[in-house]
């Protein structure tokens, strides 16, 4: 069966969204130097900037009035001039076997493209088993999600013929215009990273002018009365012609979502990416619109410093009390801590409030088990359930991440936290039979970093277990990262490897098990990236110039201004 990371969509009604508060807009333009209005604007046309920013009427008898300033154009020569390292690494010289595992991934990597392109170019996934695609709905209509997903993994793998056959793609067949209901979050950390990360890796113009137009289709879930988007948006033309539409440019909250509420790994993951829009376009809005969760945010009382998974996009409160470092909860921990890193480590109030989120998240989730296993816990209204989710396990990497730049009094600490909770992680794999991990493992009644119940034993080919195994190299050099990443590799090749791809399987703990017929897109942009990046010389990508976006697209740290 198909699993997406999000149960499917159910309509509710559209609210109407102020402007973003003056303040807010005022900082956010200053910060981010930006200037002019998008060079794709033509005189006359009504420019689809939502929330009551800015518009461009439409042109009446009397003569447009003259634009004196040049269209924003972004300098991408010198963008690349001011990166610190090669965006494939030096390659000095290296021992064979580290070499030997690294062209095995870029071999697997070849394998599941090859396959994906054979049976289901311009469908989102291959189904390996039946050799054919599968499209689903989450993207809205949207097509071509794997296309998307491995543009820059083909690139940094120097799989060269692949990734022209995924740029033609893109250039002849990825069309933008389609009617359907799409998740925001999906599609931003797919579709625009996809296509932003293609861009800077390559500085191909037909990436950039995508990534911007499918932004601006993005924009109306954030006409709310908080400025906090929906979950759910129609992706229909935002064009005058669409005015006649009922449904174009709407937007809802999940039907499963409690009251209505939106996401906090949702809403909380869109800022890297729009920021990246609002820098190649020279349009603020997208910047403005994003970052609107952090004002909200801290407004709201925040119960023992943590951070409810389900926030009123009407009210700005909590719909429940239900903290989570896994699904729901995830990568809105991630990108604040990636945000300061992405500004040059200038923005000092996502830092604050990521150190603030870690500090509560140890005081009430991190829990030590009978048998000496450090995991966190989730957390309702007050009552922990003693479950990690494997979503849960990307933040091993993230505590490494911050840790490298904590003060050092606190750096061994988090440093010795990120590696006792990628081992419990890599546990969760070394205790099942396939030695691939469950998609929930938990620690009650005598049983610790199992599964324990039927609906939890699947494994979708998910990435986080080997993110934070390649974080943990890069910060500790510790040789056990590389070998417990190379047991992934020989359990993928073994369990999950079929005639005609790859696919996840239904139950970790049988070494028979069945396939669910899912060559996920994310296999593609994450968990055979980050294994890659694992057997490569820390310049590959280098952490210095590059944050990776949730689903491992890497976006650029913004080093200096690159207005033309």
């Amino acid at each position: 069966t198909d699993l997406p990371r999000s149960p499917p969509a159910a309509a509710e009604p559209r609210h109407a969204s102020p402007a973003a508060p003056r303040r807010l807009r005022e900082k956010l333009r200053t910060a981010a130097r930006m200037a002019g209005p998008p060079a794709h604007t033509a005189p006359g046309s009504r420019q689809q900037v939502q929330g009551g920013e800015r518009r461009a009427e439409p042109a009446t008898g009397a003569p447009p009035a003259r634009e004196t300033r040049a269209p924003f154009r972004f300098d991408y020569e010198r963008f690349r001039r001011s990166l610190r390292h090669p965006v494939r690494g030096r390659r000095p010289g290296e021992d064979p076997e580290t070499r030997a595992r690294r062209m095995k991934i870029r071999e697997m990597m070849k394998f599941a493209w090859d396959n994906y392109k054979q049976y289901a170019l311009g469908k989102n996934e291959l189904r390996p088993l039946t050799k054919n695609g599968h499209i689903g709905n989450m993207f809205g209509g949207l097509r071509g999600a794997t296309v998307v997903d491995a543009l820059d993994t083909l690139y940094i793998m120097e799989l060269e013929e692949e990734f022209q056959e995924a740029k033609k793609w893109v250039e002849k067949s990825f069309d933008l215009n389609v009617n359907g209901e799409a998740s925001l979050f999906e599609v931003n950390i797919r579709y625009i990273g996809g296509l932003l990360a293609a861009y800077y890796l390559t500085g191909e113009e037909v990436f950039k002018s995508k990534a911007l137009e499918l932004g601006e289709k993005l924009l109306p879930a954030f006409n709310t009365p908080t400025g906090i988007p929906r979950g759910v948006i129609n992706l229909g033309r935002q064009d005058t012609r669409s005015l006649f539409s009922p449904c174009s440019g709407m937007s809802w909250s999940w039907g499963w979502a409690s009251a209505g509420s939106s996401i906090l790994a949702e809403f909380g993951t869109l800022h890297l990416e729009f920021l990246h829009l609002s820098e190649l376009s020279g349009n603020p809005v997208f910047a403005e619109k994003a970052s609107t969760f952090q004002f909200v945010l801290n407004k709201v009382e925040k119960p023992e410093g943590l951070y409810p998974n389900f926030l009123s996009p009407v009210t700005g409160n909590w719909v429940q009390h239900h903290v989570s470092i896994g699904g729901l909860g995830d990568s809105f921990y991630e990108y604040l801590i990636k945000s300061w890193l992405m500004s040059d480590k200038k923005d000092s109030e996502a830092k604050k409030m990521y150190d603030d989120a870690l500090e509560a998240i140890e005081k009430h989730l991190v829990k030590k088990s009978a048998g000496g296993l450090t995991y966190i816990a989730e957390w309702r209204g007050g009552i922990l359930d003693h479950k990690m989710g494997h979503l849960a396990c990307f933040s091993g990497g993230m505590i490494a991440l911050g840790a490298e730049h904590a003060g050092e009094e606190r750096k061994q600490h988090y440093v010795d936290l990120a590696a006792e909770i990628t081992n419990t992680c890599h546990e969760s794999y070394a205790r099942s039979d396939t030695k691939l991990g469950p998609e929930a493992f938990r620690f009650d009644a005598g049983t610790e970093a199992m599964a324990t119940r039927l609906s939890e034993r699947y494994y979708i080919l998910r990435p986080e277990v080997v993110e934070s195994y390649m974080y943990m190299w890069r910060l500790t050099h510790d040789p056990k990262y590389r070998q417990w990443g190379w047991e992934v590799v020989k359990a993928l090749e073994k369990h999950c490897r079929v005639e005609a791809g790859f696919s996840g399987i239904r139950d970790v703990y049988t070494t028979t098990p069945t396939h669910d017929n899912m060559q996920q897109s994310f296999f593609l942009a994450e968990t055979l990236k980050y294994l890659y990046l694992l057997f490569c010389e820390d310049d590959v990508l280098s952490l210095d110039d590059w944050v990776f976006n949730t689903e491992a697209h890497p976006l650029p740290v913004n080093h200096t201004n690159f207005k033309a």
